[in-house]
């Protein structure tokens, strides 16, 4: 079992920046894919980035150029650097672990932007 807590979320003004953080509760990703999906109020919830064992990262169109993904294996955390953030990025952020057919999601950390 895999737990995953996601931090760092919040109410920012657009054009500013947030990082969310995403912890696992052992090291797992030298195994482990790990990604950042959203999920906005009446909409599908969707992958946002992705960031593979061996370190290859993937971004949605909506995401590239403004967010990054990274990780930092000695503390077990993934993160997702948001720049100049628009208020269509407004959603519940949620990290996911996944293996295979094996995977793991967090509780998800709320993202507004707004003025």
């Amino acid at each position: 079992q895999v737990h995953l807590v996601e931090s760092g979320g919040g109410l920012v003004q657009p054009g500013g920046s947030l990082r969310l953080s995403c912890t696992a509760s052992g090291s797992i990703f030298s195994i482990y894919a790990m990604h950042w999906y959203r999920q906005a109020p009446g909409k599908q919830r969707e992958l946002v980035a992705t960031i593979t064992s061996g370190d290859t990262t993937y971004y949605a169109d909506s995401a590239k150029g403004r967010f990054t993904i990274s990780k930092d294996i000695a503390e077990n955390t993934v993160y997702l650097q948001m720049n100049s953030l628009k208020p269509e990025d407004t959603a519940v952020y949620f990290c996911k672990a996944s293996r295979g057919a094996r995977f793991y999601w967090g509780q998800g950390t709320q993202v507004t932007v707004s003025s």
